[in-house]
Parts: structure tokens; sequence; C-alpha cells
């Protein structure tokens, strides 16, 4: 998954500097449209307040983790510079993301705006004082898929078919511009070479005792037969980003549950799918052969976010939760401080951000904050309520 997708020269989010939209692959709530920025640009504002009304801070570092090409930052801007120019000459931008692909468009994207820029790059600043804002990039991170077998938990591998021992690395010096499944491959040091390059998968002892200690730390009983994943790189992604943030708040915005609900019967096949214009893979199919192990490179891998265990880690580290809520009711609490709430309430942007089951109910924010007392923030003020 992490060379599928990240890979520097063929993977999937390295070579373009946008994957979603209408030209795209899967659907964004900053494709929907500006508003979604207007509105989170709202929360931020508020946020700013909080932190000069406690603290005497010159600037207010504005991080975007997973940014793209930086549309969404861009949307912010352009609402601050409207309605909170004070606020606006306070942010001092940082825009993160893997791709240099998208690095590259990041000027391009603010325009105008690129005044605010103040870094932009693969990995978190070493210390900030403001807001991390990360919106649809935990479900992108690698997962573990584990499965439970009558003989106890077994993790799932990739093979180069026929071959009995998990995948160890591909020759990918042929002329296509992604990895092919039936180009030659070869191990790492060179003893596997065939002509037959179909990936599969093989069942194997965990990589890492951390598997069954994420599950046992959750009090997580799997069936035989049920599949699931473990993203243990959300969880120290969360805890790096903790420890860096001197105070401030961090907003996770992604589709998933509380690991009540995600290591449950309804989601025992798992939640590892894929999608290829608007089509999401699903996790069905023959399990030697699922949805997400075909074309590596060429199409969006994802699963469902386990919030319970990212919450944990976050609060671990210090940080308080002020709230977790569908993003319906987020937005809600923030629509009031619009200039026209009754028109951005007939804006088709707004409502298909509500929309149940689609946008508003499947994804999910986390509101975090570290040594900043107790606010009632207007995100959290409409209802705080998870579907």
């Amino acid at each position: 998954m992490d060379l599928a997708l990240y890979d520097s020269e063929f993977g999937y989010y390295a070579r373009a500097a946008q994957r979603s939209g209408r030209a795209g692959d899967f659907f964004t709530s900053v494709d929907v449209g500006p508003v979604f920025g207007e509105l989170l640009e709202v929360q931020l504002a508020e946020m700013s307040r909080i932190l000069s009304s406690r603290f005497v801070i010159p600037n207010f570092d504005l991080l975007e983790a997973g940014a793209g090409n930086g549309r969404l930052s861009a949307d912010i801007l352009r609402a601050a510079r409207t309605r909170d120019p004070g606020f606006y000459e306070s942010i001092r931008l940082h825009l993160v993301d893997a791709s240099a692909e998208a690095r590259r468009a990041h000027a391009g994207t603010l325009g105008d705006l690129a005044g605010r820029l103040a870094s932009s790059g693969p990995v978190l600043p070493e210390a900030f004082e403001g807001a991390l804002i990360a919106n649809e990039l935990l479900d992108a991170m690698p997962v573990h898929q584990v499965v439970m077998r009558e003989d106890g938990l077994r993790e799932v591998y990739v093979a180069a078919a026929g071959v009995a021992q998990p995948f160890q690395g591909c020759d990918r010096r042929a002329e296509s511009p992604a990895p092919q499944l039936n180009t030659r491959l070869t191990t790492d040091d060179g003893r596997l070479t065939t002509d037959d390059c179909r990936l599969t998968t093989v069942e194997g002892p965990l990589s890492t005792p951390a598997l069954a200690e994420y599950l046992e730390r959750l009090g997580v009983t799997l069936e035989p037969g049920w599949r699931v994943e473990i993203n243990l790189r959300a969880v120290d992604w969360v805890r790096d980003a903790a420890r860096r943030l001197r105070r401030g708040f961090i907003i996770l915005i992604d589709y998933g549950h509380d690991a009540r609900e995600l290591y449950s019967p309804s989601h025992s096949t798992g939640t590892l799918t894929t999608f290829v214009k608007h089509r999401s893979g699903g996790p069905e199919g023959s399990p030697d052969s699922p949805a997400w192990l075909q074309q590596p490179g060429d199409q969006d891998i994802t699963a469902h976010v386990d919030f319970t265990s990212v919450r944990a880690a976050a609060e671990a580290e210090g940080l308080t939760t002020f709230g977790f809520l569908d993003q319906t009711y987020f937005l809600m609490g923030l629509l009031a401080d619009l200039p026209n709430p009754q028109s951005a309430i007939r804006n088709p942007q707004f409502k298909t951000l509500m929309m149940p089951g689609g946008l508003g109910s499947t994804h999910k924010v986390l509101i975090l904050g570290k040594d900043v007392g107790a606010p009632a923030l207007r995100g959290c003020s409409f209802r705080m309520r998870v579907t």
C-alpha cells in the first residue's frame, strides 16, 4: 500500500498534484466548492481569538497536512482575507504533502495569497502554534490487514503468484508508466525471476506484536473469518503531531468509526478498498486477488479510520478532545457565523456537504486542543452526534 500510493516514481499520489474531483477518481468536501473552506475559516478564526486572548502570539501557524495542491487552504485564506483581515494577516501557512508534484503546485494554487505561505514540505514543521487541519489524510495511510483463523490471528501479505512468501520487490525498469501485473519480477537480492508478475495474497505470522496489542488495548475480539485493518501509521502520526504542537488545535476530518463499530460484524470483511473514476472496488471479491491488489499505482487505496485509537493516542500526549461528531453537525455549528446563513443553506454546495449517507454522515470530525483551556467551540455548538 505504501509503494502503490507513495513510491516516488510509481506511486498513485506521487505522480499527480490532484487526484480528486470530477475528472479524478474520488470526490472530497474540497471538490464540492469553496463553501467548505469558508466554513472551516469560521472555526479557525475563533481558535485564533481563543489563543490570542490567553497568550501573546504574533502569528497563527495554520498547517494543512495532506494538503494536495493546496486548494482547501486557498479557500480558507480567501474567506479570512474578506471576513477577518486581522486573522488573515496573522496566518503563517504551512502546506505538507508527501507528493513532490503536489508541492510544486502550491504557489500556483495560492496565487495572490502566496504571501501567507511560510513553508511547503513533505513533513510537519518541528514546532508550531496555531491549528493543524488534516482532511482525508489518515484514511490514505498504509494499513496492516489481519484475519482471524481457528488457530489465531494471521497477517495478510502480498506475494507473487505461485510464490509462497511475501512480495519483496519488483524490477520496475520497464517502459510502462506504472508497475504492471505481467512484467518481469525479481526480489531485491535478485533470487527470484519470473515472467508471471501477477500479485496475490498469502497469510503468515504477524509482522509485529503491536497488531495483537492494538486489538487487545481496544478490548476487541475477532470471530474466526473476520478480516480487519489496523492503521499503526495513523496512531504514530497523531502522536508526532501532538508533540510538535506547542499550543493550539488539531482538526481531523475523515471517514471512519469508533473502534466498537469498526471492529464489529458490520465490517467483518474489512474496509480496505479502491476508487477509480468514482467507483469503489469494495472489500468483496476473491480474498487472494482483491481489488486493492490490482493495477498498483493506478488507483486510490483507502481504509476507514479507527477514531478511538487516534483519539487515545492524542490524549496520551496531553491533548484534550473537544468534540467528535458527524461533519453535518460540525458545519451546522459554524453556519450562523457566515455573512448570510440562509443563502448558504440554499447553496447546493452546502447541501452536498450535509447530505445524509454522503459526506455529511460518512465523514467524522475530531477536534483536539493543547494548552488552550476549555473553550466552547462554534463547531461543537449544534449537536455532538456520531451516526
